[in-house]
């Protein structure tokens, strides 16, 4: 009873001299999560980006483009509220977090002849920097893996592009994407939508 009691105490100590801020601290994600989900995958809506297996250096970058206002998330603009508070060290671990999820499928539906139509123009316009994120170089890759991205929100990253609301990081992106056409969108839209997981 003397040992229990003893512990009890020692117990009670421990959290006396812990600090409050310790005690309530929480992963740096969970923020993150309410919007982008446990897995990565976007479960906020159709406009919340699926990050998981996303190399963790594009998603350093893509956080400090939102912070400096190279890319603007226009419909959420809590997205740069909540990045800009975070240090560098806790961009990393979040961006670290989410690099090493697998990611999953979208399952959303896709038009199979504007799919394949799409493939021709990823292969010729967007491969060399996109590689899908089951691609054995995906981490080295200078783009982001496209494939597996919600619908809805890729449409608006890409129209952002084309209205320059949000800015290409690269100069040979920018001239691929002016050399899409208005159907050519719908078309990646559709390819991209398309991907399924091994899982």
């Amino acid at each position: 009873m003397c040992r229990y009691r003893a512990y009890l105490l020692l117990a009670c100590f421990t959290l006396l001299i812990t600090p409050a801020s310790v005690l309530a601290a929480q992963p740096l994600w969970e923020t993150c999560d309410e919007c982008h989900g446990t897995d990565g995958m976007g479960q906020g809506g159709a406009m919340v980006p699926v990050i998981a297996g996303i190399p963790a250096g594009h998603i350093e970058e893509a956080i400090f483009a939102c912070v400096d206002g190279a890319r603007r998330c226009v419909r959420e603009p809590r997205m740069r509220e909540t990045v800009a508070a975070l240090s560098e060290s806790e961009v990393a671990e979040v961006a670290e977090y989410y690099a090493g999820m697998v990611r999953g499928s979208s399952r959303e539906a896709f038009d199979t002849d504007l799919a394949a139509e799409g493939e021709l123009l990823h292969q010729r316009h967007c491969s060399r920097c996109h590689l899908a994120p089951d691609d054995a170089d995906v981490a080295d890759a200078v783009g982001i893996p496209l494939h597996g991205q919600r619908r809805e929100y890729l449409r608006f990253a890409i129209e952002a592009y084309f209205s320059g609301n949000r800015e290409s990081l690269l100069e040979e992106m920018a001239d691929q994407i002016s050399s899409l056409g208005p159907g050519d969108l719908g078309a990646l839209v559709n390819y991209y939508s398309s991907y399924r997981s091994a899982e």
